[in-house]
């Protein structure tokens, strides 16, 4: 009895410290929950975790206190804000319609079977066939040479009713016949093996062109041997391309095709390919029903085997979103939905009746029948979707050009979907607490920035004199580092840089290459700190010297500086020179002193006790 009542007190007296605010400024408060989903969102690793708090905390009161001086603004009365925040909303609301551990449980599900490839062989019986087609062929065992080969396939290759079949084989078994609009299927594990995963190549194709006569086909063969002879001697695989390949999707890229996976193309081509052992191994030509194909293997990504890969899980999720797997998972969430919504069927109604009302109405446009367009056929939180509105729906659905074969029964379901998720999404932020909060949190971060626009960056932009003041009062902050007049040009690429270089040590002006150069070359030119200057590691500065290109590596382009001055460190920057600078510590200056208003205005205090319970 004692250990009971111990542990009740210690549940009371934690429940009270957690329920608790943690910080208060005027009338306000903000909870330990508030505080510990925003610090959680952008915690980064730290090895002082009281100090963290703390930092973090000092930033969250003053961006409570910013946003409190908006609302007095009326600054979330503004309608951009107020268009910003309706757009914001659509956009996400689409990610809250779903049953996210239904759809997480797809997600694992994808992960699991993305983990094997398996080789697949089918049988189609047309209906007409079946079912004594299919009892004689398992009366006399289906040999392996009259299965159609589908290849080797993975996760979302096949549709997704298809996919549940074959991924619950095992090598060798047989499923029974699976139910298709052209026919009976059934699929055998012929193999399995460990994903591949995928690959990125590039391919020279001579084409055979349909009907092309004997010799035809054989000349396109020697070519093939000869271009593949030429690469074995070292000859460019993309200028080969460029020059021969007959694939006019990928022969200006040097043949390079987008990456792609199993089950993109026919077995035979991926099993060339994925044969290929390291990157810049090359297949001898071999030939399909398209031509004689060279291909360069020339990366590969093998599929992800940790289940906590997050930018993974991502992807399988967007591909699961995508997929029609999905409709489960919407399935259930449409049925939570209306259970929260105290769905009520009207059991008065008879189907058959209501059937031909509408099929009367879509021919007369008039309501006549057992029901008026005021009958009630189902209420949604205690409001009631009368016949008019469904006939409403019906009409501007088969106006649309929708699917006519669709029975009374499924447009019915699908009216019931639409009129219950529209009125959920209105009162999305009753039901989804994650919801109402990222709302809260863009519109108080439009407000913010509002608020901030407002007092304290065109403030401080604006105020000439207060600028030129600070710089007078603090003008031995603003001195030069080691420094240079130096004229940057970026080119395109390494080739015109260098070109463009040598032109300059020959004697040409910035002016000129510039001119001849127009749309391959960028100039600036002005007094840089030495650490600015782009340049390679250990570069040694010396005046008149032209650096080596710094090459970007993502977009390739290429960029050198001519040194025209070099001069010590420490000497003062005058008001222009340090404007920037100026700018930012002068904006830092006017809004601490918003912030010491602010806190006069609403003072805040903290609950020390709270505080050291998230320690």
């Amino acid at each position: 009895m004692k250990r009971f009542f111990l542990f009740f007190i210690f549940a009371c007296f934690t429940t009270s410290i957690y329920s608790q605010p943690l910080f208060t400024y005027g009338s306000n408060t903000v909870s330990k929950d508030e505080f510990l989903r925003a610090y959680n969102k952008n915690k980064t690793a730290v090895t002082d975790k009281a100090m963290a708090l703390r930092e973090y905390l000092d930033l969250y009161i003053k961006f409570k206190l910013k946003v409190k001086a908006a609302k007095d603004m009326r600054i979330d009365t503004l309608g951009s804000l107020a268009n910003d925040l309706q757009n914001f909303r659509t956009q996400i609301e689409e990610s809250y319609l779903t049953d996210e551990s239904q759809v997480n449980a797809l997600v694992q599900q994808a992960f699991e079977r993305s983990q094997k490839d398996i080789h697949v062989g089918y049988l189609l019986y047309p209906l007409k066939d079946y079912p004594d087609s299919i009892s004689v062929s398992r009366k006399h065992s289906v040999t392996k040479l009259m299965w159609n080969d589908l290849g080797f396939v993975t996760v979302f290759n096949l549709p997704y009713q298809m996919e549940n079949v074959v991924y619950k084989l095992k090598p060798g078994e047989e499923s029974k016949p699976l139910p298709a609009k052209n026919g009976y299927y059934i699929f055998k594990n012929m193999e399995e093996r460990k994903a591949v995963g995928k690959i990125k190549a590039a391919q020279i194709l001579i084409a055979i062109p349909e009907g092309a006569k004997e010799e035809d086909k054989i000349s396109a063969g020697k070519i093939a041997d000869s271009l593949y002879h030429a690469l074995q001697s070292g000859t460019d695989f993309g200028e080969l391309a460029k020059e021969f390949s007959n694939d006019k999707m990928t022969y200006m890229a040097g043949g390079v095709m987008p990456e792609f996976g199993v089950g993109r193309y026919d077995p035979f081509f991926e099993n060339k390919v994925f044969a290929l052992q390291k990157d810049g191994d090359i297949t001898p030509p071999f030939k399909t029903q398209f031509g004689y194909h060279i291909v360069k293997r020339l990366s590969r990504l093998q599929t992800p085997q940790d289940k906590t890969n997050d930018s993974y899980l991502f992807i399988l999720k967007q591909q699961v979103l995508q997929d029609s797997r999905v409709t489960s998972a919407k399935e259930k969430f449409l049925s939570d939905v209306l259970k929260k919504l105290s769905y009520k069927k009207n059991i008065a109604i008879k189907e058959n009746d209501l059937w031909k009302l509408t099929d009367s109405f879509l021919v007369s446009n008039k309501v006549s029948g057992h029901y008026n367009g005021q009958t009630p056929l189902f209420s949604i939180n205690n409001q009631n979707i009368k016949v008019s509105d469904w006939l409403t729906f019906i009409k501007d659905y088969k106006a649309a050009g929708s699917n006519n074969e669709e029975s009374d029964s499924v447009l019915m379901n699908k009216f019931i979907s639409k009129t219950a998720l529209e009125n959920y999404k209105k009162r999305l932020p009753d039901f989804s607490p994650a919801f109402k909060y990222q709302l809260q949190e863009f519109k108080d971060g439009n407000m913010l920035f509002e608020v901030m626009e407002r007092n304290v960056w065109t403030k401080a932009s604006n105020d000439s004199a207060g600028l030129r003041n600070y710089y007078s009062q603090h003008k031995t902050k603003y001195t030069w580092n080691e420094s240079a007049d130096a004229v940057l040009l970026s080119a395109s690429n390494e080739k015109t840089a260098k070109d463009v270089a040598e032109q300059i040590k020959k004697g040409k002006s910035r002016e000129q290459v510039a001119e001849e150069n127009t749309a391959q070359i960028q100039t600036d030119s002005g007094r840089y700190e030495i650490t600015q200057i782009p340049a390679k590691p250990n570069t040694k500065f010396v005046e008149g010297m032209i650096t080596e290109p710094l090459v970007n590596e993502n977009d390739g382009t290429a960029t050198f500086v001519k040194i025209i001055k070099i001069y010590p460190s420490n000497q003062q920057r005058n008001f222009e020179e340090a404007r920037g600078l100026v700018i930012n510590d002068y904006q830092n200056f006017l809004e601490e002193k918003w912030i010491e208003q602010l806190k006069k205005k609403y003072p805040v205090k903290v609950n020390e006790k709270v505080f050291q319970s998230l320690l």
